[in-house]
């Protein structure tokens, strides 16, 4: 090979990894668009349980991407949240979220998990009576998630006064998820029948079993965010996407941190 050829062909593939290296640094370090905030700038009352910045979550470990426990979203989310909120207040009760904007590494991290038929460590609160083998047919878990949009959250509500919640330690013995609100994890959430992020057919909605106050406790937040323009999502009492979203069809990866923000 004549040397102006090796040239450039070493050119070539260092610009090839140069590029390569830019790219992932840029979906690494990428900034929020204007339209995302964070919640608590627009309705600080609500109070904030992000459990993916903390070990207590299905995987049993913080999530990649869950710098800060911190609810980002869109801008429109966070305002009819704010509606919400102003309602329930007068009700004597408060939002709370789980969740919020989730990076699309969050997600890949939730895939890789699955795959991985050994680690059970927290079946016992989350998912006890479903195959981990079955996660992504039963729709557990995806490979795309609505909460990398930005206008997806995962929610409850907290009878006011709070009481504050005492903290996961990890090792300690976990409970179902659909067990009496008296023995599962303790949460300062009115009692909807299960914990949050239950892998069981309990925590449907709508679900026929979950009657009396518990069902009356899911209607009183599901009627109100529906009026404000939010859709629940059937399969899970906690989950709703306000519905004119400004972006439908982006996955956004930047890190759930303050430094994100661009507004």
């Amino acid at each position: 090979m004549r040397v102006p050829v090796v040239l450039a062909f070493l050119a070539a593939v260092l610009v090839t990894v140069t590029s390569t290296t830019v790219s992932a640094q840029a979906a690494t370090e990428s900034k929020a668009p204007a339209e995302f905030v964070a919640l608590h700038d627009v309705a600080p009352a609500i109070l904030q349980d992000i459990r993916y910045s903390t070990a207590h979550n299905f995987v049993g470990t913080p999530i990649n991407g869950y710098v800060e426990p911190l609810c980002i979203v869109t801008a429109p989310t966070a305002k009819a949240l704010a509606k919400a909120e102003s309602y329930f207040l007068t009700q004597g009760y408060t939002l709370k979220v789980y969740d919020c904007y989730r990076p699309q590494r969050a997600v890949d991290q939730f895939v890789e998990w699955a795959q991985d038929l050994t680690d059970l460590k927290m079946k016992d609160e989350f998912y006890p009576q479903v195959d981990k083998a079955n996660l992504f047919a039963d729709g557990y878990i995806a490979a795309k998630s609505g909460h990398s949009r930005g206008s997806t959250i995962d929610l409850t509500l907290v009878k006011l006064p709070a009481h504050s919640t005492p903290p996961y330690v990890p090792g300690e013995k976990l409970e179902p998820c659909y067990a009496p609100a008296a023995q599962r994890f303790p949460d300062n959430s009115i009692d909807m029948g299960t914990g949050y992020d239950c892998f069981d057919t309990l925590a449907h909605t709508l679900d026929p079993r979950i009657v009396g106050v518990q069902h009356s406790n899911r209607l009183l937040l599901k009627n109100e965010l529906e009026s404000l323009g939010f859709v629940n999502l059937a399969e899970e009492w906690w989950h709703f996407t306000f519905a004119a979203e400004p972006f439908p069809s982006t996955y956004f990866d930047f890190p759930v941190s303050r430094s994100s923000l661009t507004s």
